[in-house]
């Protein structure tokens, strides 16, 4: 999930939805509104985001810093001032990256995942016996081979993946594939979801990694 931070909301409001259009979940604050959620969040609502975008507000460049006491996705920084001052502010203040208006969405997401790949010291991958998914997007591989999935299934293994050997409930897949505010998706679509993905991996590997109990959700490991 991406979340977008500015005092505007036609600002907001247009993010989310160029966001939407590209299958990610995102959500906008006013800074002031944002400064509270960031501090007060559950963790797994934290852990769901994916990176800050963070726009105009009188409290702007004080969010990054709150942001990484919680937090170690990348905070993007949109500027329109087409300035040295105000990027070199901006990068004082703590973000990892600044764009200028306009940015394509894509473009974001591009840089969000090169800060996450330098953060996993260039590595873009996380693999767990065979199976092996990647941070950029594309499709994960079994034994070396592209094993295409739709994008919410293939977003679910990714998280079952990074979290290999924990157990996570649905809500926490449910928040990391669509978003912790969407109101509009019952949570129970997840089921669904992981249905598919397990007859899928069972069929590859002749057998269920994806071990799940009643009431305390799914984990995925490899002994």
């Amino acid at each position: 999930m991406i979340v977008v931070v500015d005092e505007r909301e036609l600002v907001k409001d247009g993010y989310t939805s160029l966001f939407g259009r590209e299958g990610i979940p995102s959500t906008g604050f006013d800074p002031v509104e944002f400064g509270e959620w960031v501090n007060t969040a559950a963790d797994s609502d934290i852990a769901a985001v994916e990176a800050f975008l963070l726009g105009q507000g009188e409290c702007t460049h004080e969010l990054p810093r709150a942001i990484r006491d919680r937090s170690q996705a990348p905070v993007i920084a949109v500027s329109d001032q087409p300035s040295l001052e105000a990027t070199l502010a901006l990068f004082d203040c703590g973000v990892d990256d600044v764009v200028r208006k306009p940015v394509h969405p894509r473009e974001i997401l591009a840089r969000a995942a090169a800060i996450r790949r330098r953060l996993k010291a260039i590595t873009n991958y996380t693999e767990i016996g065979p199976i092996r998914v990647f941070s950029d997007g594309r499709d994960p591989e079994i034994t070396g081979e592209i094993f295409p999935l739709p994008r919410r299934e293939r977003r679910i293994l990714e998280y079952l993946v990074i979290n290999r050997g924990r157990r996570v409930s649905k809500t926490q897949i449910f928040n990391a594939i669509y978003g912790i505010f969407d109101e509009e998706v019952e949570e129970n679509v997840v089921e669904s979801h992981i249905s598919k993905l397990r007859k899928k991996l069972r069929k590859k590997l002749g057998f269920d990694p994806v071990d799940s109990k009643r009431f305390l959700g799914y984990c995925i490991d490899w002994s």
